[in-house]
């Protein structure tokens, strides 16, 4: 059977957004096209979409766009503590450091951060979310219960514990950061499991000879990414929030590499009279925390499911 060619031109949004889809490649690109125009309707989610964008433009360009280098300063005597000016957009630290160079580094911390803790935590959770709520039973209790000891502490003073024991570097942080991360997505997955797990379309599939291991995989999970997903974006302020406070207290990226809660603890000491050294990173951090949590009230008024009309 041939597949339905895609229309071009004009003739291409109606081929979208028809109501009658001739193919489930047909069916699948209209509803991301809907979701598109949804989400694109939202200007606030399209403003921290647009600032999560330039982070990563930033991240990936910082060679080309940083005027100076990041942790090699100029001359002591005369560029030190420089107010913002045309020269240095953003002053200059203790050490004589352009700060906006540093700011535009300290994204690929950022990013790389934000990233890895997704990665590690959003799989676990999803892991022990699906297999609680799909089993039950002591399975459910035995799991829950550990979610349960990981949620009764704040999250960045059982970071601070898990960083202490494995040591300071920002390797460390990531991890302890994603050891403190996925709770909250296994307590969501479980709930979504338990309302799929006894749907018609599940038990046609256990009748059908289907493993518990392919129905969690191939039909439960897939149900449960949009609520994570969400979770995810919304959780991106706290992960970051989590890293520059490691780094503020010393536990996360060492010295003399650019992350900004470093940059913070360092400015601390000119706090008074060169409010620019720890005020630029913070604006950063206030940015980017602020732009996730945009991007993710967009995404959960077009993907959560309970919110649609």
């Amino acid at each position: 059977m041939t597949a339905l060619p895609t229309p071009t031109g004009g003739s291409r949004r109606e081929w979208l957004l028809t109501d009658r889809p001739q193919s489930r490649r047909q069916a699948r690109l209209g509803q991301a096209y809907r979701t598109w125009l949804a989400f694109r309707g939202n200007w606030l989610a399209m403003l921290g979409l647009g600032i999560v964008l330039a982070l990563i433009f930033l991240a990936i360009f910082a060679d080309v766009i940083a005027p100076y280098h990041p942790t090699i300063g100029g001359d002591l005597r005369t560029e030190r503590l420089l107010p913002p000016s045309w020269e240095h957009w953003m002053g200059t630290d203790g050490q004589a450091r352009d700060i906006l160079s540093r700011i535009i580094y300290g994204a690929r911390l950022t990013l790389l951060v934000v990233t890895l803790v997704a990665l590690i935590a959003t799989p676990i959770g999803l892991l022990v979310g699906t297999v609680a709520g799909y089993f039950g039973g002591w399975v459910d209790t035995i799991l829950m219960r550990i979610t349960d000891i990981f949620l009764a502490f704040p999250r960045l003073i059982l970071a601070l514990a898990f960083v202490a024991a494995l040591g300071p570097g920002i390797e460390n942080a990531i991890i302890a950061i994603a050891i403190t991360s996925w709770p909250p997505y296994a307590r969501l997955a479980r709930a979504e499991t338990l309302t799929i797990r006894d749907q018609d379309y599940i038990a046609a599939t256990r009748l059908q000879g289907a493993g518990s291991a392919r129905i969690i995989w191939k039909h439960v999970v897939p149900l449960c990414m949009s609520s994570v997903i969400i979770r995810v974006t919304l959780d991106m302020a706290g992960i970051i929030l989590t890293a520059a406070g490691l780094g503020f207290l010393g536990l996360g990226a060492q010295p003399p590499q650019p992350e900004w809660g470093a940059m913070i603890a360092d400015g601390r000491r000119f706090i008074i009279d060169q409010w620019w050294v720890a005020t630029m990173p913070g604006l950063a951090i206030f940015t980017v925390s602020l732009a996730f949590n945009l991007l993710g009230d967009g995404l959960r008024d077009v993907l959560d499911p309970k919110a649609r009309k």
